[in-house]
Formats: structure tokens, C-alpha cells, sequence
């Protein structure tokens, strides 16, 4: 089993009140970077900052980073269109970093970046595959790919209260840039990641895409980003078993409908529950309140430690000594 993270950037996420990734875009352009040195290093090394949001919340990469240091999984982290460097060994997958997503055409290389992510997942010798992301402003662009697509217009947030009416007014407005309607790019994912998505998707979808080809097992770590990515998969006409594992904080989120989506793309569910709320902490109390949820392969590594007989309660405690290591020099900056 390998778990490949899948990193990158969308100039969406800078729009107010989308994410809580933080208000200053030249911190939160470092996220995803220092997200990958976290789960490779346990620290950030090059990149400047500890992600967390305004109020706190450290970045999912906290518990992936916990459970790969109870059970050592191998790791593969992708470079789909970072704007700030990282000193985490990557692969580049031709992307560029996506613009807003109400530019005409905001992922410029989804094209090569969708090829490049399918031959890699083809050539990989790995049975099994557990891919993640990490994009700030994420969950917007899965919302204009889902409504691109004509699937149900359903997505999470990392906010504890979804701005949901605000996505879709990004998406109207997205799809009106594009001269598209709801439903208008069905069965050409290329297209509407070129014109309503972000270069992660298109990076997941491709390799998905070519892993399944060789009949690799394929388990979509995350919330509603990777469903939209199942969803490119699917329209690009993928019928193989594909898997999604996701936390309970994406399973209790009412506005998300992840059994509906689930089904509408015959999607196999696994929700594991890291029970937070049993443990006091700083690290984990954001994630009881609402925040954050999942990203960062969270749910998927979650999934692993239980598959390994790994109980949450060691998870818990080894989350906290990561979030402790990490925060003993210095608070973490907002992100």
C-alpha cells in the first residue's frame, strides 16, 4: 500500500469567506507545502509556517502525521500546482497553480496535468493506492465541478458553519465566465476541470483513472474534493470499485449528502469516527467544534490505523505529541 498526497494551489480559495485557511494569501499560499513537510518530516522544514486556521485549528496534516508514525506507511507526494516551495520529496505532474475559478479558463494545463497524474498511476507497482489532498479553497472549485458535471451540487467546508450560498454564487458566476450551464460538461472531465475546477482534480481523477486500469486498488481519502474527483472518473467513463474514506465530521455534516453522492457514483463509504471529543486538547477541540473536518488524507490514515487494529485512543495521544512537538518552539502562524 502506498499513500500518495496530492498537492496544490486555486486562487478561489482567496476569495472571502470560502476558506478557513486564513485571510492573508501569501501565508496560505504555503499551506499545502507545509503541509507535505509535515507528513513527511513531522515539522515544517522549508515552509515558514504551521498551518492553522483564524482560530486555531491545526491542519489535518497533524493526524495523518500521527497515524504514519504508529503504523510507517509509504508515502508519494505530488506537486499539482504548488506556488511555494517544499523541501518534502515530490513528482511533478505538469500542472500550473489554478486561478480563480471565475476566470474563463483557470486550470490552463488540466490537459497535461490529467495525463501526466494517469500515466504515473498506471506505471505505479503498488496494489493498493490511498490518495489525498490538500488545496486551500478546495471544496468550492468540487462544487463547480459537480455542478459542471450535472451531479448533486453538494460539498463540505472547512468553516463550522458551510457557505454554501456563497460557493454557488462563486460557481454561477464561474459557469457564466465559461459561457457553460449546469450540466453541460457531463462526460468531459477535462473540460470542466478546465473550466471549473483546480489542478488537484484533474491530478486525482487521472491517476484514479490510470491506477484502475491495472487493477490497483484505489481508496480516495477524503470528503467531498474527492468525491468530485470520483465524479471526474466516472464521466471519463471509470467503472472499476472505487472507495472513499472519510471522518465522521464529513459523515455528520448535514449539508454535505455524502451517502446520496456516494451512490449516485457507486462508491464504496468508509467513515471512521477518531472520537475528539474524549480528549481535551488544542489540537483536536477545533475539530469537535466544527472545523476543518477532513483533508490531508485525515480520513483515509484514520481508516488505515483502524485496519491495523490501531485503537483511536492511541491515535489521540500520538496526535498530541505531534501538535505539541510542533507548537514547542513557537505558536503556530496563521495559514
Amino acid at each position: 500500500m502506498r499513500f500518495v498526497l496530492i498537492a496544490g494551489t486555486t486562487e478561489t480559495a482567496h476569495i472571502e469567506g470560502i476558506s478557513a485557511a486564513g485571510a492573508d494569501p501569501d501565508l496560505m499560499a504555503h499551506t499545502p507545502s507545509a503541509d507535505l513537510e509535515i507528513v513527511e518530516y513531522g515539522q515544517p522544514v522549508q515552509a515558514p509556517v504551521i498551518p492553522v486556521s483564524p482560530t486555531g485549528c491545526p491542519t489535518p496534516a497533524v493526524i495523518t502525521r500521527a497515524v504514519r508514525e504508529l503504523i510507517e506507511f509509504d508515502t508519494l507526494a505530488l506537486d499539482a500546482g504548488l506556488v511555494r516551495p517544499t523541501s518534502a520529496p515530490t513528482v511533478a505532474l505538469e500542472a500550473m497553480p489554478g486561478r480563480d475559478i471565475r476566470h474563463p479558463q483557470p486550470v490552463d494545463s488540466a490537459t497535461d496535468t490529467f495525463e501526466t497524474a494517469r500515466q504515473l498511476g498506471r506505471s505505479l507497482p503498488d496494489d493498493e493506492l490511498v490518495i489525498g489532498e490538500t488545496i486551500p479553497g478546495g471544496t468550492t472549485t468540487a462544487l463547480g465541478v459537480l455542478t459542471a458535471l450535472g451531479e448533486r451540487a453538494a460539498v463540505s467546508s472547512s468553516l463550522p458553519e458551510n457557505p454554501l450560498a456563497l460557493k454557488q454564487e462563486v460557481v454561477d458566476e464561474a459557469l457564466a465566465a465559461s459561457n457553460l450551464s449546469a450540466g453541460e460538461t457531463a462526460d468531459e472531465p477535462v473540460k470542466t476541470v478546465r473550466h471549473v475546477g483546480d489542478p488537484v482534480l484533474a491530478a486525482v481523477a487521472g491517476m484514479t483513472i490510470g491506477a484502475t486500469a491495472t487493477d490497483t486498488s484505489v481508496t480516495l481519502a477524503g470528503g467531498t474534493q474527492l468525491v468530485a474527483a470520483a465524479a471526474l472518473a466516472r464521466h471519463a467513463g471509470m467503472d472499476a470499485t472505487l472507495s472513499v474514506t472519510t471522518t465522521s465530521f464529513i459523515a455528520d455534516d448535514k449539508t454535505v449528502r455524502l451517502n446520496e453522492l456516494a451512490n449516485d457514483l457507486s462508491l464504496d463509504v468508509t467513515v471512521t469516527n477518531p472520537d475528539f471529543h474524549r480528549r481535551n486538547h488544542s489540537a483536536m477541540n477545533p475539530y469537535v467544534a466544527g472545523e476543518a473536518k477532513e483533508g490531508v488524507g485525515m480520513g483515509g490514515a484514520l481508516a488505515l490505523a483502524d485496519r491495523a487494529g490501531v485503537s483511536m485512543a492511541d491515535v489521540r495521544e500520538q496526535v498530541v505529541a505531534v501538535y505539541d512537538r510542533l507548537v514547542a518552539d513557537e505558536p503556530p502562524v496563521e495559514a
